[in-house]
């Protein structure tokens, strides 16, 4: 059976709808269970369960500091060899992304995956499209960004959950190997073109500005994260290609401009 974490999140429940799309017998696990999805809580290590599991793909479970993240990812992988798990398929940060603040809970977790004794793949994903649009800050019936002139090259969602599904529909194909999953290079004024308005851009200390003291709900991580992937955007360092994601899903991928502004335009006032 092939069981996807983080379930009830946006690729979680991607990834465990095209597998079943495709046919494939999979379930969920998540700290609040629903019909047919496992309760999975990686911060509750006495009762992960994964026996009867032979290919886990294991979402992120980020959105928390560093040492978190790690030793809930240490404590799956734990359950995976203790419970007889085949496989185990990491959703990592493409290659490109080494900088940015978020970068070494993925790398740290890569060295516990391949450390587990357990057959492996590591999808190194780029940034989602629907992100950078929603990044995108509504003034004046424009937009604004400390994106300045800079490409990312952006990954619908949905293309990366059908990456992780085809993989996990046959790992032994992808056993050892490490892809980079990476799309076509998009800017903010392109999104901005597209929504017919005009893009403005800010510095990085006002971006920070506004996200510290504009921005209700920000946990004390996320400023220096987010400011972290403007910076990498501003000065070209999240715009490189690779064929990996169209040679895994053997068609076009979908096209992230066209997602950025989908997500840009559900933001505007």
């Amino acid at each position: 059976m092939i069981l996807v974490t983080g379930a009830n999140g946006n690729l979680g429940s991607a990834t465990l709808a095209a597998l079943r799309a495709r046919g494939v017998v999979a379930t969920g696990g998540s700290r609040t269970p629903g019909e047919g999805i496992r309760r999975l809580d990686f911060d509750d290590h006495v009762r992960l369960d994964l026996a009867g599991v032979s290919t886990l793909v294991l979402i992120s479970a980020g959105y928390a500091e560093d040492d978190q993240v790690v030793r809930r990812h240490a404590a799956v992988l734990d359950a995976a060899v203790r419970d007889g798990v085949h496989h185990v398929i990491y959703t990592s940060l493409t290659g490109a992304g080494d900088h940015l603040g978020f970068a070494l809970a993925h790398r740290a977790t890569e060295r516990l995956v391949q450390a587990s004794g357990l057959p492996w793949t590591i999808l190194r994903n780029g940034l989602y499209a629907e992100l950078f649009g929603a990044l995108l800050m509504w003034a004046d019936e424009g937009v604004e960004s400390a994106f300045g002139d800079g490409a990312l090259a952006a990954v619908a969602r949905d293309d990366l959950a059908d990456a992780a599904a085809i993989v996990a529909a046959n790992p032994a194909r992808h056993s050892g190997r490490i892809y980079d999953l990476v799309g076509t290079p998009i800017t903010a004024g392109q999104v901005a073109d597209r929504l017919g308005v005009p893009h403005r851009t800010v510095s990085l200390g006002e971006y920070r500005r506004r996200l510290l003291d504009e921005t209700p709900g920000m946990l004390p991580f996320q400023p220096p994260m987010l400011a972290s992937i403007a910076t990498g955007i501003r000065h070209g360092f999240l715009d490189g290609t690779a064929p990996d994601l169209a040679n895994l899903l053997d068609r076009p991928a979908r096209d992230p401009l066209a997602t950025a502004v989908a997500a840009a335009s559900t933001t505007r006032p």
